[in-house]
């Protein structure tokens, strides 16, 4: 892509939350970002370079400067990811699934770029914790996003407790989301912590074919038998 005459922009690009097509579930403004954008910022270079491929076919892969961020990347070197801005070039973020920087790496190249006075752009996009929240029924006026919850069972347990308190006092959904393959574990656990009224949803796949998504009470659900395993799911509840 040809420089600018001023500092490049930091794209925050979306990505599908499965195995779909990207345009129908991404806006053509994805599609125009990704074909005018050489430089990125990525989680994994290879599923990067198949998304990017599958957006733009006819896109130069050896023209791609990808720079990897996860949890082994150096703190340090992280502003020197957005130094080709300095030099007018645009550079995005990518994610791995849904929406950069929202349960997912990226804030603080969004706060470098702040830091360094950098236009921060982002593109609409699916994630899957607003979607869930939207088809949950459950409260979007007041509403918590708290990631995981703890691995040790005693302090899942607690937290779990404390959330719904927490829900009660001042009507708030609280969402939570778990490695996949944990999903039956922490649907479990639920069950058993939750009180019987307070509504559960689980909203699994989101945009892709399998999707499910359903709001009961616990004691509902304890009647029903449902196959979490490995398939990403947000959970929600409101006491």
């Amino acid at each position: 892509m040809a420089r600018t005459k001023e500092n490049g922009s930091l794209f925050l690009i979306p990505t599908t939350l499965g195995d779909n097509e990207p345009l129908e579930v991404l806006p053509i403004s994805i599609k125009r970002a990704i074909e005018e954008i050489d430089y990125y910022i990525v989680e994994n270079e290879k599923s990067a370079r198949r998304f990017i491929k599958k957006v733009s076919p006819r896109k130069s892969q050896p023209d791609l400067n990808l720079f990897i961020l996860n949890k082994f990347t150096e703190a340090a070197i992280l502003p020197s990811y957005l130094d080709p801005c300095a030099k007018g070039f645009h550079v995005g973020i990518l994610s791995e699934a849904g929406c950069p920087a929202i349960a997912d790496p990226g804030a603080d190249i969004v706060r470098i770029a702040h830091e360094r006075n950098l236009r921060v752009v982002p593109l609409v996009g699916p994630s899957s914790i607003l979607l869930a929240l939207m088809a949950s029924g459950l409260n979007g006026q007041n509403f918590a996003f708290n990631g995981y919850l703890p691995i040790d069972s005693k302090e899942r347990k607690s937290a779990i407790k404390k959330f719904e308190k927490h829900s009660e006092s001042i009507q708030q959904s609280q969402i939570f989301i778990e490695t996949p393959y944990r999903n039956e574990k922490l649907m479990e656990e639920l069950l058993k912590t939750l009180r019987p009224a307070t509504r559960l949803c689980v909203a699994t796949d989101i945009t892709l074919p399998s999707e499910f998504i359903q709001t009961k009470t616990v004691e509902d659900w304890k009647q029903e038998q449902t196959d979490l395993h490995k398939r990403p799911t947000i959970f929600i509840f409101q006491a």
